[in-house]
């Protein structure tokens, strides 16, 4: 910056943009709540069908979206104009203050162009016989400390100048249409943020020199600032594509075998540097989307790694998604990587996937703790599962469905395949406890279809022993509305209550629902996800209905009796299916029963919101309301479920014999879900005040769950019939 532009710029006009920003700030921060108020929140009780269920309200979201990030950055930029000006101001002042002071000392400051200034003293002969006096010859020491002090100030202007020039283009850049999230409060803190990624892109440049302090250091600075846009940018354009992947590689090489203290280090720092890149994946700038390109271009190269170069190093790929497990990146971007990826697995066919990503690769390990790296997938189908919408495009392939289910047979991806597709058919990102996921869509409803047949047909009850069993639990929970109409059959929707597009949009296929539920309870896991979707979704039907009786234009006691004859029929078919499995390793499929039954429980609301919105999970169990069907404080009744469900419904030593294996074990079961049925009835009653004779409701209740019991043992019958013709 010129000495004379800090001194005589006319800042009046960054003041004026200062103000123009700050009312365009005000008046989007207006449109963001009149967006969310009013355009959202009627968007998302109106009932959408066909296109409009996918189209209309994602682009009504996306737009709500666009308004809180454009209000946002209009944020960002004030503060950061605002933060710039007084900055500038309090720099001129200090520059004019040391040049008055001078002139009070015979020295004279002159611009001289191009960010350079002089200092000289005067040197009249008359001023000689008071040398350093308030109007005598100044010395050599004066002038240098002047010209010191100027080159400071005229230093921090300039940085201050430069930086926000800097991260104002960056901020704008990173959106190629709409607007930025990046909050900032200050030109410092946006400007730090990017200095902070510029000196760790340094250190990243020479990993085998980091000790386990540098680490220590570098995961402490990448920890803090992983969520900043502007930093993750940064860092990842100063070390380019291939110095990311390569980074990563040598650092995997150098620290291989890590236990203790140096294993928890090399877990945050792959966990930060997953975070921080799916934050820089969100920008549009074209700098990122070059990076993008690239990073996806070096899929096939072969990183070598460590000081020797082993011959045999990773792909690039396999690095790739060894950074994607944490974190959410952008639905574009992953999907133009999954695209790539599933043409390379398909080409090689369900059984040679496993020697397509690990032949060769033996002794790779791109990851710090569990598995090692070697199949790509892994981490692909575990980054999907953090982005519902680009989970969702991965699987509405039926042909990519089904490959990827048929390969879990020859490979270890199971478990994080089942995640990917919880994500799609759910719209919940995975361990995210506070969204309330959307209605079913279409899409969604047509894939969880594609995967209850896949499971359902002969043979495809081995999918539910490859690591999916507990995803496939947590996924017919979340679909117990539709489980119960298409069980149900045409004209029960105004008895099993959803908020799905699609109420029937299983089309009342009753042997692929009976076939699944019936496969996927041979899982403890899986079998615990059932037990307490429908468990919850009985006691919050039972409560909605009784709570407002205008949902149902029938009886208390017909909706109770459809109500108990489905949860009678659920249940049904999956003791029977556990009796007559003879489940082995009785002790271990109780002691995983239980478990899995107290963490679904504990963390209800990352599933259980799906499609029952009118259930209102206890604190202890997830957290805030879900919504309401009905309005006020629905869903207690759901809640205590929970809480009997966890105390009581548990297996209390294995008896020496296998899971259900007696008539007693199995009828223990059915008087268990008479009880929660009955009970969720009771308290809705008391609740709610209903005018209903207590004890004729009980019997109700008991004869229509005895009566669905019998019908769950009879679909399980004729489907298995149809299913070994």
């Amino acid at each position: 910056m010129n000495l004379d532009a800090l001194r005589y710029g006319d800042f009046s006009r960054l003041g004026e943009a200062v103000t123009d920003w700050e009312q365009m700030t005000q008046k989007l921060a207006d449109l963001m709540e009149s967006a969310q108020e009013n355009l959202k929140v009627k968007a998302d009780k109106a009932k959408w069908a066909g296109v409009n269920a996918t189209v209309s309200r994602e682009f009504v979201d996306r737009t709500v979206s666009e308004f809180a990030d454009a209000h946002t950055q209009a944020s960002s930029i004030t503060k950061i104009l605002s933060d710039t000006r007084s900055e500038l101001l309090d720099y001129r002042t200090q520059v004019n203050d040391a040049i008055d002071r001078g002139a009070k000392r015979n020295l004279t400051v002159v611009d001289t162009g191009a960010g350079t200034f002089t200092v000289s003293g005067n040197t009249r002969p008359d001023w000689a016989s008071d040398p350093g006096g308030e109007s005598g010859a100044t010395d050599q020491q004066a002038v240098d400390d002047l010209r010191d002090e100027i080159q400071r100030i005229l230093g921090k202007a300039t940085e201050s100048d430069d930086s926000a020039a800097k991260v104002l283009n960056l901020l704008v850049d990173q959106a190629e249409y709409g607007f930025s999230d990046a909050a900032y409060a200050d030109r410092d803190s946006a400007a730090q943020a990017v200095a902070a990624a510029e000196t760790l892109a340094k250190q990243a440049k020479d990993p085998a020199s980091m000790s386990l302090d540098d680490i220590a250091a570098f995961n402490h600075t990448m920890g803090r600032y992983s969520g900043d846009s502007l930093f993750a940018e940064q860092l990842a354009r100063q070390l380019g594509s291939k110095g990311t992947l390569q980074f990563w590689t040598e650092m995997t090489y150098a620290h291989a075998g890590a236990r203790g203290s140096e294993l928890d280090t090399m877990k945050t720092l792959q966990k930060n540097l997953s975070l921080t890149l799916a934050t820089a994946s969100f920008s549009d700038s074209d700098a990122m989307q070059k990076w993008k390109r690239n990073l996806i271009a070096e899929r096939n190269t072969n990183f070598l790694s460590g000081a020797a170069f082993s011959p045999i190093g990773a792909l690039g790929s396999q690095v790739i998604s060894s950074l994607m497990r944490e974190g959410e990146y952008d639905t574009e971007f992953l999907d133009d990587y999954r695209e790539e990826l599933f043409k390379a697995d398909k080409a090689a066919g369900s059984a040679g996937t496993n020697d397509l990503w690990t032949k060769g690769y033996d002794a790779l390990d791109v990851v710090f703790g569990e598995g090692n790296g070697r199949d790509p997938m892994e981490g692909l189908f575990d980054g999907l599962s953090h982005s519902p919408e680009a989970a969702r495009h991965a699987f509405e392939s039926k042909a990519d469905l089904d490959h990827m289910l048929s390969t879990t047979r020859y490979t270890e991806r199971g478990a994080s395949l089942g995640r990917a597709l919880e994500a799609a058919v759910t719209g919940l990102s995975r361990g995210d406890t506070q969204a309330v996921a959307p209605p079913h869509n279409e899409t969604q409803l047509q894939i969880m279809q594609n995967v209850m047949g896949a499971v359902a047909q002969p043979g495809g009850g081995d999918l539910v022993r490859t690591g999916l069993g507990t995803s496939l639990g947590n996924m017919a929970a979340a679909y117990m509305p539709e489980i119960s109409n298409a069980l149900s059959g045409s004209g029960a929707e105004s008895v099993f209550l959803t908020n799905s597009d699609e109420p029937d949009g299983f089309n009342h296929n009753v042997r692929d629902v009976t076939r699944f539920l019936s496969c996927v309870s041979e899982d403890p896991a899986g079998r615990a996800g059932i037990i307490l979707g429908e468990s919850l979704y009985t006691s919050g039907l039972i409560e909605s209905h009784l709570a407002d009786p205008d949902l149902f234009d029938g009886s208390h006691e017909q909706v109770l009796q459809d109500i108990g004859r489905n949860a009678g029929t659920i249940e049904g078919i999956v003791a029977h299916s556990v009796a007559e499995g003879k489940v082995h390793a009785a002790v271990e499929g109780e002691n995983t029963y239980n478990e899995a039954l107290k963490t679904k429980g504990d963390f209800a609301k990352t599933w259980i919101s799906v499609g029952m919105t009118f259930v209102q999970v206890p604190e202890a169990y997830g957290g805030a309301a879900m919504g309401a069907v009905v309005g006020g404080g629905v869903g207690a009744v759901a809640g205590a479920a929970v809480d009997r469900l966890l105390d009581g419904q548990k297996m209390n030593g294995a008896r020496d014999a296998a899971l259900y294996e007696s008539a007693g074990e199995l009828y223990d079961s059915r008087e268990s879900v008479n009880r929660l049925t009955q009970w969720a009835a009771e308290e809705s009653i008391d609740r709610y005040h209903v005018d209903v004779p207590r004890q004729a409701t009980m019997d109700t209740i008991r004869v229509a769950v005895n009566a669905g019991w019998n019908d769950g043992s009879h679909l399980l019958d004729r489907t298995r019939d149809l299913s070994d013709e």
